[in-house]
């Protein structure tokens, strides 16, 4: 059985009772209609002619193509799209792994790429170095490594910490994977949020990797609950279409068509998401400035979270639940972000820089800790 998904359950409770949402993990929505104002003509149509059936198991072809489209190498055969980013997760473990398989997932992570290995056979976490801004060691992945190893499961730009590898090191971990016959499963849900030139992504470097993407973050859409995971091993995929056939069966025909529309105007969705993120990243440095002596801050390399250190005397779990009992700011405390596989920092908290206008939260938490200097 898996245990409770602590986030999911934090969230149950505040997400939408606490008037400032500081932690969201997901960049800027937008309405119905400004996404409809995107849409080309061959979308409109699709649009306004929908019928409200059953769609392919794999998804709709004209969004496998507009996928296929956002990678160097994939072709829209290659591509298998689910109900969200973590119904691709779910199946790709369950339908993978058997239960004398070993896998390595790197850590601090979404709680779900270690739950649901850890249902199934043994896993080894490989922690990122919180001490070398949030490093990954690619020794310490060959290390881990045993002849059972099935899988290695990664998240970048990572959530909470928004860490990034540089180029040489991602490209030294997919060789790794590759040489060793193990599958890289990438979960790469922030490409697209990055502020610096973005990683190749794992399908587009190796015929065996998966490369896991949704509408819900870096496009800000998770409404749509649509993404999909890109692999040129077809066969693989075809796995993974049949296991597809116990849980959601197929996607809703109407977010395949808003996907589809968002997706031949990502340029300009991820464009306006990544102007959101540069514009508030100054308001969080400026308010971690006024407190020295509680934070420790670095704005996330990719993606919209990032991962700020408490050293206050209270503990990081008081100070977030007396912000949002008391001023109704939501953060997410660092025991949401706990392991069962490595040590992981107790003093930490994630905070969302992807939603427009967070100076009123700002000043609202500002205000709260200046009365409990």
């Amino acid at each position: 059985m898996l245990p409770e998904f602590r986030l999911e359950s934090y969230f149950a409770r505040w997400e939408f009772a606490a008037r400032h949402h500081l932690t969201a993990s997901d960049a800027q929505t937008l309405s119905l209609t400004e996404l409809l104002d995107l849409a080309d003509d061959d979308g409109r149509k699709r649009w306004e002619s929908l019928t409200l059936g059953y769609s392919e198991t794999y998804g709709l072809p004209a969004l496998r193509e507009a996928v296929a489209d956002t990678y160097d190498t994939v072709e829209p055969e290659d591509v298998l799209c689910f109900a969200g980013a973590e119904e691709g997760l779910y199946l790709a473990m369950t339908t993978l792994l058997d239960a004398d398989d070993h896998v390595v997932v790197v850590t601090p992570n979404y709680q779900a790429a270690e739950t649901i290995p850890l249902s199934v056979c043994e896993v080894t976490g490989v922690a990122l170095r919180a001490d070398e801004d949030w490093a990954l060691d690619v020794d310490e992945v060959e290390a881990a490594l045993r002849p059972t190893t099935r899988m290695v499961s990664v998240n970048f730009p990572n959530n909470p910490t928004g860490a990034v590898p540089d180029a040489a090191t991602w490209t030294r971990l997919v060789r790794l994977c590759e040489e060793r016959g193990v599958l890289l499963f990438s979960d790469e849900v922030y490409r697209g949020l990055d502020r610096a030139p973005a990683l190749p992504q794992a399908a587009d470097l190796s015929p065996t990797a998966l490369s896991l993407n949704v509408m819900s973050k870096a496009y800000g859409l998770p409404g749509l609950r649509i993404g999909w995971i890109a692999c040129k091993d077809r066969a693989l995929l075809a796995r993974l279409e049949r296991a597809k056939h116990y849980t959601s069966i197929c996607n809703a025909a109407p977010s395949e068509v808003l996907a589809l529309i968002a997706l031949r105007a990502r340029d300009r969705v991820l464009g306006r998401n990544r102007r959101i993120v540069e514009e508030n990243v100054p308001l969080f440095d400026a308010f971690f400035a006024r407190f020295p002596d509680l934070f420790e801050w670095a704005p996330p390399k990719g993606g919209c979270v990032a991962y700020p250190r408490y050293l206050g005397a209270d503990g990081v779990e008081a100070m977030c639940a007396d912000l949002v009992e008391q001023e109704g700011v939501l953060l997410l405390p660092a025991r949401i972000f706990a392991s069962a596989l490595t040590p992981t920092p107790t003093d930490r908290f994630r905070v969302g820089v992807g939603r427009l206008g967070p100076g009123e939260a700002l000043d609202l938490w500002a205000d709260w800790l200046e009365r409990r200097r």
